[in-house]
């Protein structure tokens, strides 16, 4: 780490890594972060730990090294990682009609839609049509009852198109009714717990707070409905379901944090998704979450090609985004997931590393999060 920036922040960063701390801190200086936090394993083992700035700028309230941060789709690699897991126990086959665990959602010509096509957004059900209002949709009946009663928006198996929302709707309820747990419950038992990570789908009371609060963007660029159309697939599907989730204060809300919407509000630390990546590539603690050839297959090619809601050309694994959606230092079998407005979850197998990154400051921009190609890129420097 070097001269004055230094002090803006607290952790810890192994002989050799500095750049990353480096560019942790130039994030402050030029890339108007204001609350943030990084962390880097490689070989199972902590080399970076940073945290620094606001969690919450109107309160003055600093970063602390217990501070966590609401994730958005970055919750998704943690989703799909459910799944995997209950299909290596046999318990899901990963090839069957959703329909199978959830017989209510064969409705309406959806009977042969298979697990994996939800995993790798081919469902064709990207958008949420129902009609419903914020407590329907965080209380999960209502959600997931719309969702198996509508028809997809395209012919399933067909296309591909992010599945912003209901991607975590679909497979949740489809853990829910294999195990008898809801997708919290199941994350916390059988891979939060025993990996020792501070990640919830579904933030208890007590931990609201230590919970930063985020920054919306305010750049005056218009929204997706000012571009497309409220009615467009890609606003109904960005801000739904009901328009009810613009990225703006609502994701702020207590009731929001602690709802369970596995596509979209997981919260945690920088700690806690670098160390969940590294130990899906490696143990950690002598913990692995899933054997190597599941994740060999959960990071291989599912769908590549212009995206039906993203409207860009975009890659996916079996629930992971892959490069080069990432960041562009990342490697060619990097797989993992960003979340909205700039924070990234990823593994590299080949360079055994996992990473973390969160962020109070929500950006969007159109060639890439310019904090996270820094501290990626700081992290494939230190390692040659």
């Amino acid at each position: 780490m070097s001269g004055a920036a230094a002090p803006a922040f607290a952790g810890h960063v192994a002989p050799g890594f500095e750049a990353v701390g480096d560019a942790f801190a130039e994030n402050f200086d030029r890339h108007d972060d204001v609350g943030a936090a990084c962390c880097v394993y490689v070989d199972g083992r902590p080399v970076v730990d940073l945290w620094g700035g606001l969690a919450d700028l109107h309160a003055g309230r600093p970063w602390r090294e217990d501070t966590i941060q609401l994730v958005f789709s970055a919750t998704k690699g943690v989703t799909a990682a459910c799944v995997h897991l209950l299909a290596e126990r046999g318990a899901v086959d990963l090839d069957a009609p959703v329909a199978t665990y959830w017989p209510e959602f064969a409705a309406r010509g959806k009977d042969r839609i298979p697990i994996c096509w939800v995993l790798c957004h081919k469902a064709g059900l990207a958008a949420v049509d129902g009609d419903l209002t914020l407590e329907q949709v965080l209380a999960w009946k209502p959600v997931v009852a719309a969702i198996a009663a509508q028809a997809p928006n395209w012919p399933p198996g067909t296309a591909h198109g992010y599945h912003a929302r209901s991607f975590g709707w679909i497979l949740g309820e489809v853990v829910r009714r294999v195990t008898g747990r809801s997708i919290g419950r199941f994350l916390a038992e059988e891979i939060a717990r025993p990996l020792g990570i501070e990640f919830w789908i579904g933030l208890p009371r007590r931990e609201l707070p230590r919970c930063a609060r985020l920054l919306p963007a305010q750049d005056g660029t218009p929204s997706i409905a000012d571009l497309l159309g409220a009615g467009s697939l890609t606003a109904r599907v960005m801000t739904g379901p009901s328009g009810l989730f613009a990225y703006d204060d609502t994701w702020n809300r207590a009731e929001v944090l602690m709802a369970e919407m596995p596509s979209s509000n997981g919260v945690g630390s920088a700690r806690a998704l670098a160390r969940f990546y590294a130990a899906l590539v490696g143990e950690v603690d002598g913990f692995r979450i899933l054997a190597p050839a599941t994740v060999a297959a959960a990071s291989a090619v599912q769908a590549e090609g212009p995206d039906r809601v993203i409207l860009l050309t975009t890659r996916y694994g079996s629930g992971f985004m892959l490069p080069p959606m990432l960041a562009p230092a990342c490697g060619a079998r990097s797989f993992g997931h960003a979340g909205a407005g700039g924070c990234l979850g990823f593994a590299d197998p080949e360079a055994r590393v996992g990473f973390g990154y969160v962020t109070t400051r929500m950006k969007f921009e159109p060639t890439g999060d310019e904090r996270t190609k820094g501290l990626v890129a700081a992290v494939y420097r230190s390692l040659r």
